[in-house]
């Protein structure tokens, strides 16, 4: 499942156990279920804390590319995760992660699109919220699977793969990632990376 979206999963158990045709009805069905999948997620916040945990350097690194030069005087960071909005935020909060992230520009896993068209989409929503241009060369993806890598090339995105235990590094650079790094404890070294993939042509 690693890299795929909640309405990717959705579809393809409805395709496989009941009888829902692949259009409208599909789509319809993914807003409910994306609506209790939020709310289950919500009562089970306390273990969510006391049995998940943030990747080491975390917080460091999204405060420090917080303050990295961007389109808007600054770096714009949001999310592009198979998961609901909802579920995203509360993920993100229960470990405070939350303060340097846009969620109103993200791309979501309950939107009906692939990942790659995704980052398209995020990028939009950012140029529309920002009033300024948001170029592909200038947006890059921090990934942690192959299917991830794929989408930030789909989507016009430099790639930075974090080898965080689902994917090998060996695994993120045959997939095709721009950058590799094990994991988010050298906040310079991501910094620097991210410098160089948005500087270069």
């Amino acid at each position: 499942m690693a890299g795929r979206s909640e309405s990717e999963i959705f579809f393809d158990a409805l395709a496989l156990n009941a009888e829902v045709s692949a259009g409208g009805e599909a789509e319809r069905l993914l807003k409910p279920f994306s609506a209790e999948l939020a709310a289950a997620l919500a009562k089970r916040r306390q273990d969510l804390v006391a049995q998940g945990r943030a990747l080491p350097g975390a917080a460091a690194a999204l405060a420090a590319v917080a303050k990295l030069d961007g389109p808007v005087d600054k770096t714009v960071q949001t999310v592009l995760t198979g998961s609901s909005k909802p579920n995203a935020v509360l993920k993100l909060r229960a470990f405070g992660l939350d303060p340097h992230v846009d969620f109103d520009i993200g791309g979501y896993g309950h939107e009906a699109y692939p990942k790659g068209t995704l980052i398209r989409v995020a990028r939009e929503r950012a140029s529309g919220k920002y009033e300024t241009a948001f170029g592909e060369p200038g947006t890059v993806y921090i990934a942690d699977s192959p299917r991830d890598v794929a989408a930030a090339r789909i989507g016009g995105a430099r790639s930075l793969a974090v080898a965080s235990g689902r994917a090998s590094a060996a695994g993120l650079r045959d997939a095709g990632a721009d950058a590799v790094l094990p994991d988010l404890a050298d906040t310079a070294m991501l910094t620097a990376l991210i410098g160089r993939l948005t500087a270069a042509p």
